[in-house]
């Protein structure tokens, strides 16, 4: 059990090295295009921190550990929400912009309800539902293209890596995320089994924290240098990007069984959206109170969960 507890600690720390990595490889390509900060934050810098969700969904989805495909995913978009925007919250009061508040966080809300939807009707998330995901997903990178052409944001001026040294540091984060994926799914499912902890329990907690790290770095980082377009737009993306992507391409691979439990939680990550949406319903900000909330509400589901 105490290698299994290292092999563990040792995959997150590959997942999460190599999701910095590759962050700042496609940030490097980013500002090569002159791409808007909230435009980088809600696609390129949210598809690399929820690379980590990526690889452990995809990777339990072939190993057949279902509980922690899905508990992963909805345990991740709780974890962005209530811990994580609570602790950026408590660090400076995020703005929402306009397009955000109105578009994009119901849009969450919305992809939520559709998952729990599917997997109540049919008992599991099939091919067919996933490739209504995978579409969902490729209208979602056409709306924040477009609104790439929109922006009049003129981006600042950062050293930008060699071509060559770039992709290099794509590959390497890539590389480190899968070797850590597989780490982490056999070794958190080795111990769910010893503690008789079922996989959906370990995907809700363990697993969704670790994978959530990244973007609790970016997000940390972020409110601290003021950069709270990148923040939120990290959150909100990789919210979208777990439910529409991860899960999405998981399902394509293998059919994913949905638990009944799987509903509780996944009113939870409703309930999580619809909690920012009040919260910053009149005046577009996300209050030190309401980060507090949040992160009591985030302590008090997993009091629940075990």
């Amino acid at each position: 059990m105490i290698i299994a507890w290292i092999i563990l600690i040792v995959g997150f720390v590959l997942l999460v090295r190599g999701a910095d990595v590759f962050v700042d490889g496609a940030v490097g390509i980013a500002r090569r295009f002159h791409i808007p900060t909230i435009v980088i934050g809600t696609t390129l810098v949210a598809i690399g921190t929820s690379a980590p969700e990526a690889a452990i969904s995809i990777t339990a989805a072939i190993r057949g550990s279902d509980g922690v495909s899905i508990g992963n995913v909805i345990g991740s978009n709780i974890t962005n929400i209530f811990l994580i925007l609570g602790v950026t919250a408590l660090i400076g009061a995020p703005t929402i912009r306009k397009n955000t508040k109105f578009f994009e966080l119901p849009f969450v809300g919305i992809i939520t309800i559709v998952m729990c939807f599917v997997g109540m009707m049919f008992g599991e998330i099939s091919r067919g539902s996933a490739a209504i995901l995978l579409g969902l997903f490729v209208a979602f990178l056409g709306y924040m293209t477009a609104i790439a052409y929109k922006a009049n944001e003129t981006p600042k001026k950062l050293k930008i890596m060699p071509l060559s040294e770039t992709i290099v540091v794509v590959i390497t984060g890539i590389a480190a995320l899968i070797i850590g994926a597989n780490m982490i799914t056999e070794s958190a499912t080795d111990i769910a089994r010893y503690f008789g902890v079922s996989e959906r329990v370990i995907g809700l907690t363990l697993i969704a924290f670790g994978t959530s790290l990244p973007e609790l770095v970016v997000c940390v980082v972020a409110g601290l240098k003021h950069e709270f377009d990148m923040a939120i737009g990290n959150i909100v993306g990789s919210n979208i990007f777990n439910i529409l992507f991860v899960l999405g391409i998981s399902a394509v691979i293998q059919p994913l069984p949905f638990d009944a439990a799987f509903l509780t939680d996944g009113a939870i990550a409703l309930l999580a959206v619809t909690m920012l949406m009040i919260c910053v319903a009149k005046k577009s900000k996300l209050s030190r109170i309401g980060g507090l909330l949040f992160i009591a509400s985030y302590v008090a589901y997993v009091l629940y969960l075990f």
